[in-house]
């Protein structure tokens, strides 16, 4: 991957002075261009050998562009806070938003690098990390994030001269840290893992740029002109509405082949229809089991080894299924400081500008702690596929980034409890009444509610699908027939305590 950033590459001066004001005036146009579109968020990533310019191409970046609608941010070694949540979490936090500029100095790249290089994990987990890392990458670009991978490279003897000549001059000799000289002795195993990292993550959609770093004109240029193609390239390309108007007859006919229904059996059985709605409790023995069952989750949430545990409990349903009631009574269990719930609607403004994970990601909890979502990123396999808010394309991959995002929680130590609650369409038709009758549950039923209820085959069929593609080992899927309240609270209670006892 470094050869060719080891020959000694130069630009002359009279070169460096065209071209630099050229891309000076271009960059600027293609940032104020990219902000008023609002189509798609830029992110560059700036890694690379020490001393080999990445900290002066981020000031030449910010110096060329308006730094106002770009962020900068510089990662270091984990903090304890970054320990108690999964790996990506701290990057997510700082995803630009549609319209802007992101710099990442340093990169979910480097501490995967610099831990393997100095023996602290074994080879296969230095693989398994980037493996996960082509994973988010991917979903970024697929969610039109335009990803630039920016590697900095000088050979040994070029980084010992630079470290030289940084130290040799008093105005300089800060930037030299004791790091950056221990860093120099193991340079041979660096460069050998870096290689291994590169190779495997240069993605069709998301390559590495390899820039020599000795001449400080030659690696500007090269830099921004890769930038700026990237940006202008992202920029030029039709959006989805724009092709759908120009070729509404066969992408339309192409969206609504996929859009088709999953294959029905052929006896007509599903997975919902099998469940059985008739189980019931009486009074007398839910409000035993209900004692019984709060105190054993309480005792469970408090327990030390929770520590080192977090907890995402999920609830999706059809409406009126008693998602809202159900929560209540596991939280009447819980320890209100160390636990959030998050009820989830459409998307804001803001959050529409990030892939569709990120406002998922601003709530997983830390270590110790535990959040409830009313409802879930099994937003984008459910209502947006249904009520055709994203196109097929956007949801069928959405099962993989799922799956993947669940597997990365538990791998951090996150406990995922995924309950459905299923109801009759019955029941749901009396529950509706119910509310509309009832004066203090009105609020509980809207417009909105009705229409869902027209679409009851397709959200079904859509319901079936999801659960089939994500119900996995680490992160299971528990129906619950939840016709009878009393029931299916006792039973996600139940549920709940046996999952939290196999993790613990």
């Amino acid at each position: 991957m470094f050869e060719s950033a080891e020959i000694g590459h130069r630009v002359e001066k009279e070169r460096w002075k065209q071209e630099s004001a050229r891309l000076r005036h271009a960059l600027l146009q293609a940032q104020y261009r990219l902000l008023n579109e609002g189509r798609t968020a830029v992110l560059i990533l700036v890694n690379g050998v020490d001393g080999a310019g990445r900290g002066e191409t981020v000031n030449t970046f910010n110096e060329w562009m308006d730094p106002r609608h770009i962020r900068t941010e510089a990662f270091g070694p984990l903090t304890p806070e970054d320990r108690k949540h999964p790996e990506m979490w701290r990057f997510w936090q700082v995803l630009p938003p549609k319209g802007r500029i992101g710099i990442f100095f340093g990169s979910w790249y480097t501490d995967p690098v610099v831990t393997y290089a100095r023996g602290g994990e074994t080879h296969a987990r230095f693989v398994q990390r980037l493996e996960r890392i082509r994973q988010f990458e991917r979903m970024l670009v697929a969610e039109g994030v335009v990803l630039v991978k920016l590697w900095f490279h000088l050979s040994k003897p070029a980084a010992k001269e630079r470290l030289k000549t940084l130290q040799s001059d008093p105005k300089t000799a800060w930037r030299v840290t004791p790091q950056d000289k221990d860093n120099l002795k193991h340079y041979e195993r660096f460069i050998e893992v870096s290689d291994e990292a590169l190779r495997k993550t240069s993605l069709g959609a998301a390559s590495w740029l390899v820039i020599e770093g000795s001449d400080p004109a030659y690696r500007t240029l090269s830099a921004a002109q890769h930038l700026l193609q990237a940006m202008q390239g992202a920029l030029d390309r039709p959006s989805a509405a724009d092709c759908a108007a120009t070729q509404s007859g066969q992408v339309g006919a192409a969206d609504r082949v996929l859009q088709q229904p999953p294959f029905l059996a052929l006896d007509s059985q599903s997975l919902l229809k099998a469940q059985d709605y008739t189980r019931s409790l009486k009074r007398s023995a839910y409000e035993d089991e209900l004692e019984h069952w709060q105190g054993k989750l309480a005792l469970l949430s408090r327990d030390a080894r929770m520590q080192k545990r977090a907890l995402a409990l999920v609830f999706e349903g059809m409406d009126a299924a008693g998602k809202g009631s159900t929560i209540r009574r596991i939280t009447q269990a819980l320890d209100a400081r160390f636990y959030r719930v998050v009820p989830v609607a459409a998307p804001n403004e803001n959050e529409r500008a990030q892939p569709y994970l990120w406002r998922f990601w601003r709530y997983i909890p830390a270590l110790g702690k535990s959040v409830i979502f009313d409802r879930s990123w099994y937003g984008r396999v459910l209502v947006e596929r249904v009520e055709g808010l994203c196109t097929s394309a956007d949801w069928m991959r959405a099962y993989g980034e799922i799956n993947e995002y669940e597997e990365e929680l538990c791998d951090a130590g996150v406990v995922i409890v995924k309950i459905w609650l299923a109801i009759t369409p019955e029941e749901q038709l009396r529950r509706f009444k119910e509310r509309e009758q009832t004066v203090y549950k009105n609020f509980k039923i809207t417009p909105e509610d009705w229409r869902n209820r027209e679409k009851w085959p397709q959200y079904e069929r859509a319901v079936e699908e999801m659960i089939d593609r994500t119900s996995t080992q680490v992160a299971p899927w528990h129906i619950v027939a939840s016709d009878d309240k009393q029931w299916s609270r006792i039973d996600v209670l139940r549920h709940l305590c046996q999952r939290l006892e196999a993790a613990l």
